[in-house]
């Protein structure tokens, strides 16, 4: 089934799952963030629902969410580093565009993602942030794609670069 799941059908999983938050118990939580983060778009789906809801939830990541995020390393990783490549560079457009609301926005789902990586200690995620700085500062390597794509500028990757190399350091 998870297979099957798409992007939307995870958004509307993990807001029902935000909305019952508190009636549920740890284990419950777990297995439904575990299942979700199974697949690419399950992933994608929590952390886009997860990381911008207004509730305080994700503030304060409890034990059965990053219980669950450690069950897979390799796509999590790569998601927290995007989602806080992102967060940071679009705070950087927002403010451009004194566009305050927004920016404090991003800035929240960049303090979230800092948060959660910083709570779920995964090596996998140090490696990433390592290999997307590198990108940021040279323009090439792993990650060269992902920030041409979004079109990032000078300013952007090098605040990019930093975040990252406070996450790797």
């Amino acid at each position: 089934m998870t297979d099957a799941i798409t992007f939307e059908q995870a958004i509307a999983l993990t807001q029902t799952l935000l909305t019952q938050m508190e009636q549920l118990s740890e284990p419950e939580i777990q297995a439904a963030i575990t299942t979700l983060v199974l697949t690419q778009d399950g992933a994608r789906g929590f952390f886009v629902t997860y990381l911008t809801d207004d509730r305080p939830l994700a503030d304060q990541p409890t034990n059965a969410v990053v219980k669950a995020l450690q069950t897979s390393p390799a796509l999590v990783a790569e998601l927290l580093v995007k989602n806080l490549a992102m967060s940071t560079a679009i705070a950087i457009a927002h403010r451009r565009n004194s566009n305050e609301v927004m920016a404090r926005g991003s800035d929240r789902v960049q303090r979230r993602t800092t948060a959660l990586i910083q709570r779920v200690q995964m090596p996998e995620v140090a490696e990433k942030a390592a290999q997307l700085q590198a990108s940021a500062e040279t323009g090439g390597g792993e990650y060269e794609s992902f920030l041409e794509r979004w079109g990032y500028d000078t300013e952007q990757r090098q605040r990019i670069a930093q975040v990252m190399g406070e996450i790797c350091g």
